[in-house]
């Protein structure tokens, strides 16, 4: 799946597609306009990339200071909130290759 997949899904279906890793599900959700759900998928990654799925999240949510502490613990530079749609195709890139 290609990250315009993904996203094509997100806008068009109520569930996300079978098979997709916790990673995409929790882009999936961001996509769909779900916060709560993307991020309880998100706390239990606990590696990188779901450190910087938190990051991303707590960008949308505006709480600056939250989201550059995940930031440096994924080990990524900070964004800010106008990257958020870059930062999303950026993480989608890394999950779904």
């Amino acid at each position: 799946m290609t990250p315009a997949q993904l996203k094509a899904s997100a806008q068009a279906d109520s569930q996300p597609p079978r098979g997709l890793s916790h990673e995409a599900q929790s882009l999936w959700f961001i996509k769909k306009g779900d916060w709560e759900s993307a991020h309880n998928i998100a706390q239990d990654i606990e590696t990188p990339i779901g450190s910087w799925l938190h990051a991303l999240l707590h960008l949308i949510e505006g709480d600056l200071g939250n989201a550059r502490y995940w930031f440096v613990e994924a080990g990524r530079p900070v964004k800010k909130p106008s990257q958020i749609d870059e930062l999303w195709d950026e993480i989608a890139e890394e999950v779904l290759n």
